[in-house]
């Protein structure tokens, strides 16, 4: 099983209804999900923030990072 993990939640991930951990059989599948939904946060969100892709382990996560 691969992961995708969205990390520190903003507000606009809560009020957009991000899951938090979403589960798959293949890493491809992962990591198409993973870089799909930080190319949303990027367009939709409200730009205080910016936002890292990791492979961590069996897992892609999404770090949500205050900008500089």
């Amino acid at each position: 099983m691969y992961n995708v993990e969205i990390k520190n939640s903003c507000s606009c991930a809560i009020k957009k209804g991000m899951p938090e951990l979403q589960s798959f059989v293949s890493e491809e599948e992962a990591e198409t999900e993973a870089n799909r939904l930080k190319a949303r946060m990027e367009k939709e969100f409200c730009k205080k923030h910016r936002f890292e892709l990791r492979k961590e382990f069996s897992s892609f996560c999404l770090y949500i990072l205050p900008n500089r």
